[in-house]
């Protein structure tokens, strides 16, 4: 049975949802109308050991287990190296700002919350749909994958009765309850943290001789052009990679709004899984980079053949048997992760936006468990026709598809930085003391400024080669139409509603709706 909680439509059309005893205090005077920000009608059902594996699990797949050794080949051992730790320090500050924020306003509604809150509703509006956006696009694109991976073993199936079982598995997961879906994350996190840990021990053990009787030493980083290969342009080239690898971290934002006690929890999380998935991926590329020469052309792996990925050769050097199976069943569980977890982030943000009457308002009804089923129905839908449109024709429909989303987290990284810029800027503005605040991040304001200038450089740089002259048009407007699409949403926004922007006198930072949960 489904709970409307959007009420009524109010005078201007825009908001007017409502809830009983949960309605955030008026504005100020001149101020953008309050966005109703309840949990409406979700479950905190989500413990810290849930909130710690749908980080990882959002940043841990196959950017690691298969692409990391092209990343070498590229760049070599120690320009992989810098780049990745480059990408590391940045998203450090990113989860510095985010976990301040979301520990002051644990809402599901996050990013799109604080870009309405802080900057200004047509901002929020923008911020909101580009990530449902994203992460349902990228539901159709694990389909595709895990498909692929399913023709390891059994090519003679047609890879659509894959990608359907699939996304009936995904949905059930996530229409149960958010504790299921929170320990099918945690079992498919889990998989692959395991799989990594094991990798870096036998690496470890291989690089010091333990196995294979002989250390390896620095030979590898001194072959050829090694440590770094291809100057800076190698470097800047795996650096957009990283970007890309580092994705996900930001869904703790959202799982905030369905954790259970998330002052503590949520602080604790940002410490942790920064550095658990720093630890996993420096790792990684340095026990590639010494056992593995970046000559290598099993690195280049252009299909993605499972067999050469780098996890797949150590494996085998050490003994495992059948260590491609072993790694196509650990890829396997990072695409049903992916999919997972961007098929929960993508409902709750459509969930909030339709709370904050940015969306049609069917969107923010709930069952009794807790869950927006009706969001979560729209979201797999999507997902089942981006997935449908890689069948079309040649598939280019799905590779535009694909590619507007490409830089949609990227965008979301930026509205984190700034959102929180603006927000540290009212709430000292208003009156209140940052030592108050129930987390503190780091290193402010240089933190969030230098992310949000990396953050920059990524998109800017997404295709370098084509802006220096080196592509064609296509190429250079298929890199690249994820920008206009997110300036349509803001600035169409702005023209239809004509809502001001927020000044830090007038921004909202009531806390008080936070009681219920």
């Amino acid at each position: 049975m489904l709970r409307d909680l959007s009420g009524s439509s109010g005078p201007d059309g825009t908001s007017g949802l409502s809830a009983p005893n949960n309605q955030s205090a008026p504005s100020a005077p001149g101020a953008p109308s309050a966005p109703h920000t309840s949990t409406a009608g979700l479950k905190r059902g989500l413990h810290s050991r849930h909130l710690n594996m749908i980080a990882i699990g959002g940043a841990i797949g196959t950017g690691l287990f298969v692409a990391s050794g092209a990343t070498i080949s590229q760049a070599g051992p120690g320009g992989a190296l810098l780049a990745y730790a480059l990408i590391g320090i940045m998203v450090f500050f990113l989860m510095q700002s985010l976990g301040e924020m979301a520990t002051y306003l644990p809402v599901s509604g996050s990013f799109e919350e604080y870009g309405t809150r802080f900057v200004s509703p047509s901002f929020g509006f923008a911020t909101g749909w580009n990530y449902w956006y994203n992460w349902a696009i990228t539901v159709a694109a694990e389909l595709v994958a895990a498909a692929i991976v399913m023709q390891y073993w059994f090519p003679g199936v047609p890879p659509w009765v894959w990608s359907a079982g699939f996304l009936a598995l995904l949905f059930a997961m996530n229409a149960v309850s958010v504790r299921g879906f929170g320990e099918s994350e945690f079992i498919f996190a889990s998989i692959k943290v395991v799989t990594v840990i094991i990798f870096l021990v036998l690496g470890v053990a291989m690089i010091a001789g333990i196995i294979g009787g002989e250390s390896v030493g620095f030979e590898n980083w001194t072959v050829g052009d090694a440590p770094f290969v291809g100057g800076g342009m190698g470097i800047l080239a795996v650096f957009m990679i990283a970007g890309f690898s580092f994705q996900g971290t930001e869904m703790l934002g959202i799982a905030a709004g369905e954790t259970e006690d998330p002052e503590k929890n949520i602080p604790r999380a940002t410490r942790s899984v920064f550095w658990r998935i720093l630890l996993f991926y420096i790792g990684a590329i340095a026990v590639i980079g010494f056992l593995i020469p970046y000559t290598d052309p099993s690195l280049l792996n252009p299909n993605e053949d499972i067999a050469l990925s780098p996890f797949t050769l150590v494996f085998h050097r050490v003994g495992i048997a059948a260590a491609a199976s072993v790694m196509n069943a650990v890829i396997l569980t990072s695409v049903l992760s992916a999919g997972n977890s961007g098929l929960y982030v993508s409902t709750r943000m459509l969930h909030a936006l339709a709370v904050s009457g940015k969306a049609p308002r069917i969107f923010a009804t709930t069952t009794r468990r807790g869950i927006p089923m009706p969001a979560l129905l729209a979201t797999t839908a999507v997902g089942a026709i981006g997935f449908l449109a890689s069948l079309l024709g040649s598939g280019q429909a799905y590779t535009w598809l694909v590619n507007a989303s490409g830089l949609a987290g990227f965008i979301t990284w930026v509205s984190i930085a700034w959102c929180h810029l603006k927000f540290r800027r009212a709430y000292l503005v208003q009156g209140h003391r940052v030592e108050d605040l129930p987390f503190r991040s780091a290193f402010y304001p240089f933190g969030p400024i230098l992310a949000l200038v990396m953050c920059l450089v990524v998109i800017l740089g997404q295709n370098f080669e084509a802006i220096i002259g080196n592509g064609n048009f296509a190429s250079l407007l298929s890199s690249y139409i994820g920008l206009p699409l997110f300036f349509a949403l803001w600035i169409g926004h702005k023209l239809v509603t004509k809502q001001p922007g927020v000044t830090p006198e007038t921004a909202n930072l009531e806390r008080s709706h936070l009681a219920e949960s």
